[in-house]
């Protein structure tokens, strides 16, 4: 059996089916705000990757005005405090 085969079979049998990525977006669809409180159930998959990709990105956005306004309160607060609240931080 020539190489080009194999990896012909492998690459059909690890292929994501229609079936799976429509289970997917729909798993995606209940995760975000924007569209799990619209009225209407239809909503295309490239809305739903997109609204995904947008949803992560303000996400993103938050972590990090929480994480500034979080130094910036460290900053403020007296060395003691500021050493325990940082040790609850480290993992």
């Amino acid at each position: 059996m020539s190489s080009r085969r194999s990896r012909s079979r492998q690459s059909a049998s690890t292929m994501i089916t229609d079936e799976q990525i429509t289970d997917l977006v729909s798993k995606l669809h209940q995760f975000l705000p924007e569209i799990r409180n619209r009225c209407s159930d239809k909503v295309s998959a490239a809305r739903v990757l997109q609204d995904t990709c947008s949803y992560i990105r303000s996400l993103h956005r938050e972590v990090e005005d929480l994480s500034e306004r979080l130094s910036e309160l460290l900053d403020n607060t007296d060395s003691t405090q500021a050493s325990i609240i940082r040790s609850l931080l480290m993992p």
